[in-house]
């Protein structure tokens, strides 16, 4: 991913290179900064985004991502500045006012620190230039597809590989590989179109997923790495992991630690990875929507969908980005995401099987095993389970979390191991003015649907 950084001052150079020491990750292939009239602007970009210099070159653009449904930029038009964000919030944009009331951005909060201490998110689907984001683009209802069940999985199929397709840059690529359903399907569509798959996954040595991400390679003749980690090594990465995230949400960075080594891992072998993100939230894979009632399914998911802008589209950017590579979401991609709304909710979850339509698109892609097997948390089935939890109990006291939850501007601590990671945080960052940035993973605290059983977090 590339990274993106500027300030409403057309002698901001300084200040933007400072921006861009950063988040010099995400960018290690180059750099380039113009000074213009209304603004400065500044891009780093990782090998197969180097048009990036040039669009700030020539367009006044700086620009992070490849298309529509993947970018965020900031463009000058007769002096004045313009941010814009794609419409999920693939990719990640900041901004906030210096001191002097300077308008900046940037692709991270850790580059937008050294210039302001008031950071915003910048919403999906929107555009902004005067000072206020305006909502372009919100997820909603859309009339369902009135097509036979075969029908639309050959569709969906077909986006699919449309979307992995157009993002093949050579006869090499690589996936990241859970060994559940949707990492395993986005690997058996790109299969076909490689000469070589590289596939990567990391876990404990006992992990539940890396024996079907095995299998999985075997089925599919992939070339497979795998990383074997223990609990001392992800405890000591914490600090790494918190402050290259840019949250303390228990359940995210619980899934980035071990998501933070798979980008190690892959930046070896490959410069782009595909990730199966969005799959959970289009095709209702959580456990929880099972006891939702039929007609406030559709309206969840497009809820939970909305939210993967800073969670879980924030775990795979970091994850990727802190080690120069580039990381595309199928899932994600504007015609799968405007044909997935459009699926009837029956076909998503049907007889009790969660993302029954696309396991019918993928039937005879796939091992049987992975192709049946039922939704596993990222962090879980890498072989966290509740073992940072448990060492949360250990190090802090009732009181101290009773004294510590209530943050300064309102916002609460949820568990003990999201104090943990909050501890580190503050380490990193300072105590910020304002934290509504932070994404918060849904479930957490744990919510209630008219009275029903209490709702399971919907999770990364």
């Amino acid at each position: 991913m590339a990274g993106i950084a500027g300030i409403a001052d057309s002698h901001g150079r300084a200040a933007v290179q400072r921006m861009l020491d950063r988040i010099q990750h995400r960018g290690p292939a180059g750099r380039e900064i113009i000074e213009a009239p209304g603004a400065t602007l500044g891009v780093v970009w990782p090998r197969l985004q180097e048009r990036a210099g040039t669009l700030l070159r020539e367009r006044q653009t700086a620009r992070d991502g490849d298309s529509e449904w993947h970018r965020a930029e900031a463009r000058l038009e007769e002096g004045r500045l313009i941010l814009a964000r794609d419409n999920l919030g693939l990719a990640p944009l900041y901004y906030g006012r210096t001191p002097e009331g300077q308008r900046c951005f940037a692709s991270e909060v850790k580059a937008l620190l050294e210039v302001t201490r008031e950071i915003r998110e910048f919403p999906p689907g929107s555009q902004d230039d005067v000072g206020g984001a305006s909502r372009k683009f919100v997820l909603g209802q859309q009339t369902p597809l009135g097509d036979p069940p075969d029908e639309i999985a050959r569709e969906l199929k077909r986006r699919l590989e449309t979307s992995i397709q157009r993002r093949l840059s050579g006869e090499v690529a690589g996936c990241w590989l859970s060994g559940g359903l949707d990492s395993s399907a986005i690997a058996a569509l790109a299969r076909p179109h490689v000469k070589q798959l590289h596939t990567f996954a990391v876990g404990l040595r006992d992990a539940a997923d890396l024996p079907f991400a095995d299998e999985t390679t075997a089925f599919l003749g992939a070339t497979h790495h795998a990383l074997i980690v223990d609990v001392a090594q992800l405890r000591a990465l914490l600090p790494t992991v918190i402050c290259n995230l840019e949250s303390f949400d228990a359940l995210l960075v619980r899934s980035s630690l071990t998501n933070y080594l798979v980008g190690e891992l892959s930046s070896q072998y490959v410069p782009a990875v595909f990730s199966g993100e969005a799959s959970d939230e289009l095709f209702a894979g959580y456990e929880y929507l099972k006891s939702l009632p039929a007609e406030a399914l559709s309206g969840e998911l497009l809820d939970i969908a909305s939210r993967l802008h800073n969670t879980a589209f924030q775990r795979v950017d970091r994850s990727a980005s802190a080690h120069g590579l580039v990381a595309y979401v199928p899932f994600a991609d504007g015609p799968v995401v405007e044909y997935a709304v459009r699926i009837p909710v029956a076909y998503k979850l049907r007889d009790g099987v969660e993302k029954w339509i696309l396991r019918r698109a993928l039937d005879g892609l796939l091992p049987d095993s992975v192709l049946r097997r039922t939704k596993s948390k990222f962090w879980e089935g890498a072989g966290l389970g509740d073992l940072l939890a448990r060492q949360a109990e250990e190090q802090i006291t009732d009181d101290e979390f009773r004294r510590e939850r209530m943050l300064a501007d309102g916002s609460t601590i949820n568990s003990k191991e999201e104090l943990l990671y909050y501890r580190v945080f503050r380490e990193q960052f300072g105590d910020l003015p304002d934290l509504s940035w932070v994404g918060r993973t849904k479930g957490t605290p744990r919510v209630r649907w008219e009275g029903r059983a209490t709702v399971e977090e919907a999770g990364s």
